[in-house]
C-alpha cells in the first residue's frame, strides 16, 4: 500500500525548516510520506554571493536540508521577489500538486511579513484546488488528480500579520522530540546566518527558529516545543470535517480551545 503523502510548499530555501520542518518530522515519523518545495531560489539571499552564485549555493543547502529531514525535495521555479499569483507559476505549482498527489498541503500563512510568503500561499491554495479539473493545463502537463487534499497554513514568521498583529493558531503540533533534526535541517542553510543577521536582525537563525518553536509552545498550554496551524476552508478540497493532520498524529496535536 502506498504510504500517504504530505507536501509543504513554502517560498524560500528555510522557510520549511523555520514554521514547518517539525510537522514533517511527526508525519515521516507516523508512516507519511514527505515532499518539500522551495518555490524560490534563494537568489536574494546574500550580500556578497551574485545572485548566480546564491542559485547554486542554496539548491545545494536546501536539498541537503531535505536529506536531513528524510523528505522528497523538489526544485523551484523562480527567483526571490517574484513570486507573484499568475497563470505561468500556477500552472508549474499545479504540476507539482498533480505528481505528489498529497492528502496534506502544507504552506505559509495568509497573511505574513512578506509578499512572496502571501503569494506562495495563494499558489499553493488554488494549485490544490485545481488539482481534479482535467481543463485546467498544468507545466509540464500532468493528468487531473482525484481525492482528497487538505490545507493546512503555517503560522507566520514573528507570529503576526504585515501590520504587526498577533495571529492565533487553530491547532498545535508537539515538536519538542523531533527539534534536534528540526534544528539539523535548519542549520544546513549555513549561508543565511550572517544574511539573517545582517538584514533582518536574527544575530543566530538557529536561536531565533528555537525561540518561535518555544512560543507557540506557550500559546499551545501544553507541549515545550510547538508548531501553529490553521486549516484552510475544506470546500473544494476534502470533505467538512477532514482533519488528516489531527488523525495522524494523535496526542502530538491539539487544538487551540481559543481560537475563533
Amino acid at each position: 500500500m502506498t504510504a500517504p503523502a504530505a507536501l509543504a510548499i513554502a517560498a524560500h530555501p528555510d522557510d520549511i525548516e523555520f514554521m514547518m520542518a517539525g510537522t514533517l518530522l511527526r508525519l515521516k515519523a507516523a508512516g507519511w510520506a514527505i515532499h518539500c518545495c522551495n518555490v524560490a531560489s534563494g537568489s536574494c539571499g546574500s550580500m556578497t554571493l551574485t545572485a548566480a552564485q546564491a542559485r547554486r549555493v542554496r539548491r545545494r543547502e536546501a536539498q541537503e536540508a531535505a536529506r536531513r529531514l528524510g523528505a522528497v525535495w523538489h526544485p523551484g521555479f523562480g527567483d526571490d521577489l517574484e513570486i507573484v499569483y499568475e497563470t505561468k507559476l500556477l500552472r508549474r505549482v499545479a504540476a507539482l500538486v498533480r505528481n505528489v498527489r498529497p492528502t496534506i498541503v502544507l504552506t505559509h500563512s495568509p497573511e505574513d511579513y512578506m509578499e512572496d510568503h502571501m503569494a506562495t500561499a495563494r499558489l499553493a491554495v488554488t494549485a490544490t484546488f485545481a488539482r481534479g479539473m482535467p481543463n485546467f493545463r498544468t507545466e509540464p502537463r500532468r493528468p487531473a488528480a482525484g481525492g482528497d487534499a487538505t490545507v493546512y497554513h503555517a503560522q507566520p514568521h514573528g507570529l503576526k500579520d504585515g501590520l504587526g498583529r498577533a495571529v492565533a493558531a487553530e491547532a498545535f503540533v508537539d515538536v519538542t522530540e523531533v527539534q534536534p533534526t528540526k534544528r539539523a535541517a535548519l542549520a544546513a542553510h549555513a549561508s543565511q546566518h550572517a544574511w539573517l543577521d545582517e538584514t533582518q536582525g536574527m544575530s543566530s537563525y538557529l536561536e531565533a527558529m528555537e525561540e518561535t518553536a518555544r512560543a507557540v509552545g506557550r500559546s499551545s498550554g501544553k507541549f515545550r516545543l510547538a508548531e501553529g496551524w490553521r486549516r484552510h476552508n475544506p470546500l473544494g478540497f476534502c470533505a467538512e470535517t477532514a482533519d488528516p493532520l489531527r488523525d495522524a498524529l494523535g496526542k502530538y496535536w491539539r487544538r487551540n480551545p481559543s481560537y475563533r
